[in-house]
Protein backbone atom coordinates (compact mmCIF):
# COMPACT_ATOMS: atom_id res chain seq x y z
CA UNK A 1 0.00 0.00 0.00
CA UNK A 2 1.21 3.04 -0.73
CA UNK A 3 1.67 5.91 1.96
CA UNK A 4 4.01 9.53 1.08
CA UNK A 5 5.89 9.94 3.46
CA UNK A 6 5.37 13.96 4.03
CA UNK A 7 1.81 13.74 4.03
CA UNK A 8 -0.38 13.92 7.15
CA UNK A 9 -3.40 11.63 7.59
CA UNK A 10 -6.73 12.27 9.52
CA UNK A 11 -8.44 9.31 11.90
CA UNK A 12 -11.12 9.23 8.74
CA UNK A 13 -8.44 8.35 6.04
CA UNK A 14 -7.92 12.19 4.29
CA UNK A 15 -4.61 13.16 3.71
CA UNK A 16 -3.11 16.19 3.57
CA UNK A 17 -0.40 17.56 1.44
CA UNK A 18 0.79 20.91 2.42
CA UNK A 19 2.17 23.31 -0.59
CA UNK A 20 2.96 26.65 0.73
CA UNK A 21 -0.18 28.24 1.84
CA UNK A 22 -2.78 26.32 0.72
CA UNK A 23 -3.15 22.45 1.66
CA UNK A 24 -4.53 19.54 -1.35
CA UNK A 25 -6.80 16.84 0.23
CA UNK A 26 -7.82 13.72 -0.82
CA UNK A 27 -8.66 10.02 0.94
CA UNK A 28 -5.78 7.54 1.62
CA UNK A 29 -4.86 4.40 -0.68
CA UNK A 30 -6.33 2.16 2.13
CA UNK A 31 -9.84 4.10 2.26
CA UNK A 32 -10.14 3.72 -1.25
CA UNK A 33 -9.37 0.07 -1.24
CA UNK A 34 -11.63 -0.76 1.96
CA UNK A 35 -14.33 1.41 -0.29
CA UNK A 36 -13.80 -1.00 -3.99
CA UNK A 37 -15.00 0.39 -6.88
CA UNK A 38 -15.58 4.50 -6.62
CA UNK A 39 -18.30 5.82 -8.81
CA UNK A 40 -19.12 9.01 -7.67
CA UNK A 41 -17.48 11.58 -5.59
CA UNK A 42 -19.61 14.77 -4.36
CA UNK A 43 -17.33 18.23 -3.59
CA UNK A 44 -18.21 20.82 -2.02
CA UNK A 45 -18.22 24.17 -4.26
CA UNK A 46 -14.86 26.83 -4.45
CA UNK A 47 -15.20 29.20 -1.68
CA UNK A 48 -17.18 26.68 0.58
CA UNK A 49 -15.93 27.28 4.13
CA UNK A 50 -15.12 23.75 6.00
CA UNK A 51 -14.73 23.71 9.50
CA UNK A 52 -12.63 20.30 11.02
CA UNK A 53 -14.22 17.17 11.43
CA UNK A 54 -17.07 18.09 9.49
CA UNK A 55 -18.72 16.35 6.39
CA UNK A 56 -17.47 18.21 2.93
CA UNK A 57 -18.42 15.77 0.50
CA UNK A 58 -18.76 12.16 -0.17
CA UNK A 59 -17.86 9.02 -2.37
CA UNK A 60 -20.20 6.45 -3.89
CA UNK A 61 -19.03 2.70 -4.61
CA UNK A 62 -20.51 0.07 -5.55
CA UNK A 63 -20.71 -0.61 -2.06
CA UNK A 64 -21.66 2.15 0.00
CA UNK A 65 -21.62 5.87 0.46
CA UNK A 66 -18.77 7.28 2.59
CA UNK A 67 -18.91 10.83 3.89
CA UNK A 68 -15.45 12.55 3.67
CA UNK A 69 -14.54 14.64 6.93
CA UNK A 70 -12.34 17.65 6.62
CA UNK A 71 -8.69 16.98 8.22
CA UNK A 72 -8.51 20.72 8.81
CA UNK A 73 -10.41 23.91 9.12
CA UNK A 74 -10.27 26.46 5.67
CA UNK A 75 -12.04 27.79 2.43
CA UNK A 76 -12.16 25.96 -0.55
CA UNK A 77 -10.19 27.50 -3.47
CA UNK A 78 -10.49 24.70 -6.11
CA UNK A 79 -11.73 21.64 -6.69
CA UNK A 80 -10.77 18.47 -8.67
CA UNK A 81 -13.73 18.55 -11.38
CA UNK A 82 -11.88 15.85 -13.61
CA UNK A 83 -13.20 13.14 -10.90
CA UNK A 84 -16.92 14.57 -12.18
CA UNK A 85 -16.20 12.43 -15.49
CA UNK A 86 -13.53 10.24 -13.81
CA UNK A 87 -14.60 9.11 -10.51
CA UNK A 88 -12.28 6.33 -11.02
CA UNK A 89 -9.25 7.96 -10.18
CA UNK A 90 -9.92 7.50 -6.90
CA UNK A 91 -9.01 3.92 -7.42
CA UNK A 92 -6.42 4.06 -9.84
CA UNK A 93 -4.21 7.00 -8.37
CA UNK A 94 -5.16 8.59 -4.81
CA UNK A 95 -2.31 10.52 -3.97
CA UNK A 96 -1.82 12.01 -7.45
CA UNK A 97 -4.89 12.57 -9.93
CA UNK A 98 -7.62 11.76 -7.72
CA UNK A 99 -6.82 14.74 -4.94
CA UNK A 100 -10.37 16.43 -4.26
CA UNK A 101 -10.43 19.76 -2.84
CA UNK A 102 -7.08 22.43 -2.08
CA UNK A 103 -8.42 24.96 0.89
CA UNK A 104 -6.96 28.09 2.75
CA UNK A 105 -5.93 27.16 6.23
CA UNK A 106 -7.40 29.08 8.77
CA UNK A 107 -5.87 27.70 11.24
CA UNK A 108 -2.54 25.86 10.65
CA UNK A 109 -1.71 24.73 13.63
CA UNK A 110 -4.49 21.66 13.25
CA UNK A 111 -1.98 20.56 10.07
CA UNK A 112 0.65 19.70 13.48
CA UNK A 113 -2.41 17.84 14.92
CA UNK A 114 -2.67 15.26 12.04
CA UNK A 115 -0.78 12.17 12.00
CA UNK A 116 2.44 11.49 10.52
CA UNK A 117 2.36 8.32 7.80
CA UNK A 118 4.31 6.23 10.73
CA UNK A 119 1.07 6.81 13.01
CA UNK A 120 -1.29 6.39 10.28
CA UNK A 121 0.71 3.09 9.48
CA UNK A 122 0.21 2.07 12.98
CA UNK A 123 -4.14 3.00 12.95
CA UNK A 124 -4.81 1.11 9.82
CA UNK A 125 -2.39 -2.31 11.00
CA UNK A 126 -4.61 -1.64 13.92
CA UNK A 127 -7.62 -1.93 12.21
CA UNK A 128 -6.84 -4.84 10.54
Amino acid sequence: MSLPKDFRYSEEHEWVKVEGEKVRIGITDHAQSELGDIVFVELPEVGDTLQADEPFGSVESVKTVSELYAPISGTVVEINEELDDSPEFVNESPYEKAWMIVIEPTESSEIEKLMTAEQYEKLINEDE
